[in-house]
């Protein structure tokens, strides 16, 4: 078994979008052009996905949902092994806007789309143009009615906030709120293993197929949180420990985010016991777990396997820093690795009562 337990480097999922870039080829690497070949528009790099394939060692070939069903509890922890991996990370190049959409919550997802669950996600920008927005939530508490009428007399735009972005920004997106990524962004995407969208309004838009994309307005009547209740960017929570710099973004029970900076030779990351997904950002990044190890290209993304408890970062550049995620953290483990750094407790409350 040894020697099936190793970081795994896995193969990503690229998504087209006629919304999308070239970014995620000419800075994230996602694809190889030929000579004179020019890149077609890409939206998304889907990079830990239950279906993506294993690229490294003894499993290659493998997808991650095989690793589930080969390793089980090896591979996930407390997490169960049946059920698709939990969470799904993306990198996105918005080129032009996204729609205005909404996910549903888990139990109305499981009622009327019988699916196991709906979408909660977060961002943290990667890169943005000076005047770059998202659209989030609404200007003020608004009603069901009115969002109706406003998406048929097209006045729907008066009662949308928008929020101005800078890179190292981070955003929870329970689900139930409105949001659409603005044009002119890159940005890292953790969510529930869901692809659940709800489109109310596609700026007039059409499809590659010469039609306009559906929308979804009576279903994303029944799932929109109608307040004004959206702060804008998360405030976040600096602490080091173990040669590392850690940068707590999100804490939310589906999943913890966090960008981590290492910053010695010997740098550890404590696992949880869970699976944790690793994204190197801009620098080379080793990674020693279990009886292997792998070395990350920039912008490369790994899952670890629960089972390696103690995983060391050797850093590939100075600073090396990359974006790991943990699937259903034990945010009681999150609090005491903090305050056992020398965060105030009442520091972390406030951070953490931001995903209640």
């Amino acid at each position: 078994m040894s020697d099936r337990l190793y970081p795994y480097l896995l193969e990503p999922r690229l998504a087209p979008a006629i919304w999308g870039g070239d970014a995620l080829v000419t800075r994230y690497h996602k694809a190889v052009l030929r000579p004179g070949e020019a890149p077609q528009p890409l939206g998304e790099s889907w990079e830990c996905w239950d279906e993506n394939a294993v690229r490294n060692g003894p499993l290659a070939g493998t997808t991650l949902g095989g690793l589930r069903a080969n390793l089980g509890a090896t591979l996930t922890g407390p997490i169960d092994p049946a059920r698709v991996f939990p969470v799904l990370t993306k990198i996105i190049d918005a080129r032009q806007a996204l729609s205005v959409q909404v996910h549903p919550d888990d139990a109305y997802a499981q009622r009327v789309e019988g699916q196991p669950n709906g979408k909660t996600e977060c961002w943290y920008i990667l890169a943005s143009e000076p005047d770059a927005e998202l659209v989030l939530g609404w200007t003020r508490d608004t009603t069901r009615e009115e969002f109706e009428r406003r998406v048929a007399d097209g006045t729907l735009g008066e009662i949308l906030r928008r929020v101005p972005v800078q890179p190292g920004d981070a955003f929870y997106l329970p689900a139930g709120t409105l949001h659409a990524i603005g044009a002119g962004i890159q940005l890292f995407e953790t969510q529930q293993a869901s692809d659940l969208t709800y489109r109310i309004f596609d700026w007039n838009r059409v499809g590659t197929d010469g039609k306009p994309r559906p929308l979804h307005v009576q279903k994303a009547g029944d799932v929109l949180d109608y307040r004004a209740t959206f702060p804008g960017a998360v405030g976040q929570l600096q602490y080091e420990a173990d040669g590392l710099e850690h940068t707590l973004l999100i804490a939310d029970h589906r999943f913890a985010v966090e960008r981590i900076d290492v910053r010695s030779a010997e740098s550890y990351l404590d696992s949880d016991g869970l699976p944790l997904t690793i994204t190197a950002m801009g620098a080379h990044l080793r990674v020693d777990a279990g009886g292997g190890s792998v070395a990350l290209e920039p912008w490369q993304s790994i899952v670890t396997p629960a089972a390696a408890q103690r995983i060391a970062l050797i850093p590939g550049g100075t600073p090396t820093s990359a974006l790991a995620v943990r699937p259903q953290p034990d945010l009681a483990a999150l609090r005491v690795r903090a305050l056992a750094a020398g965060v105030d407790a009442l520091d972390y409350d406030a951070f953490a009562v931001q995903f209640a």
